[in-house]
């Protein structure tokens, strides 16, 4: 398992991320994937601080939103 993480801007600071930065991991089943989603993740604007981790995750002041393959969230993100 591999997880793609990022800061996303545009969410941090309001609604469920009230005060704190918003964090977005999404989990992929190959290096393949989450090599494709970081590239996606890196177009978008609103998207900073990209990587590629081996490990889980642990944010302890952020809000983190997980998403996954296996969730079928955010599927276009894994498209090359």
């Amino acid at each position: 398992m591999w997880y793609v993480t990022m800061t996303d801007r545009f969410m941090s600071g309001w609604g469920l991320a009230q005060g704190t930065i918003n964090k977005l991991v999404i989990s992929c089943n190959t290096y393949d994937e989450a090599l494709r989603v970081s590239n996606n993740a890196r177009k978008r604007n609103e998207i900073r601080y990209v990587n590629i981790r081996a490990s889980k995750p642990y944010y302890p002041r952020a809000y983190v939103s997980r998403h996954g393959r296996a969730e079928g969230d955010y599927e276009s993100w894994f498209e090359a």
